[in-house]
């Protein structure tokens, strides 16, 4: 079974019926069910909004979760669900995760703000999660803010908007993604499904 936590942060259906796409058995984690988390082969952590929202939002589940990442257990993050990986954000105020050492900075002052559209991705490193994607595929992006890793070797593909910015980060089993790949057309598709075989359901 692949989880997606349900905090109410935005495209919650959207990620549902994506993954239904590609994957028989997705299960809203509600905050009346999180012990149902540590029984998944996979957890996504879908989200639209504010940081600091973000946070306090997944206060109920975040215990279960890091526990859930500790175990080896795949957990894909997307959009500011990849933002709240880190461990601050020029955004909010309060503490990120820190589960990929680095912080979250605003968009360059001469970009267009928000960055909305579609942008192709510049892949750094090899990943599962990007199995069958190239450099010129391309994905749906709707943020202010951008994730800066500490370590480099964190970006496994880059997206070019005013600055080189992570698109797609991965850090052992923690896999977390700029873009949306439920709104991103059959490429989108292809990142669920393949997050789908780095679970092994």
């Amino acid at each position: 079974m692949i989880a997606i936590i349900d905090y109410g942060m935005g495209n919650l259906f959207s990620i549902y019926n994506g993954m239904k796409k590609v994957y028989d058995n997705p299960m809203l984690i509600t905050a009346d069910n999180i012990p149902g988390i540590r029984t998944a082969e996979g957890v996504i952590v879908p989200g639209v909004g504010a940081f600091d929202d973000c946070i306090r939002n997944l206060e109920p589940f975040s215990e279960v979760l890091i526990e859930v990442v500790e175990s080896g257990v795949p957990v894909l993050w997307i959009c500011i669900g990849m933002q709240v990986l880190f461990e601050a954000s020029e955004e909010g105020k309060e503490k990120g995760l820190g589960l990929i050492p680095g912080k979250v900075v605003r968009l360059p002052a001469n970009v267009r703000v928000p960055h909305m559209g579609w942008n192709n991705l510049h892949l750094h490193r090899h990943s599962e999660l990007l199995n069958g994607i190239t450099d010129a595929d391309y994905f749906y992006f709707v943020h202010s803010y951008y994730c800066v890793p500490r370590d480099e070797d964190a970006t496994v593909a880059s997206v070019e908007y005013g600055v080189q910015l992570a698109a797609v980060v991965n850090k052992d089993n923690v896999y977390g993604v700029q873009f949306h790949p439920e709104k991103s057309s059959k490429k989108g598709l292809q990142v669920l499904s393949n997050f789908v075989r780095v679970c092994k359901c």
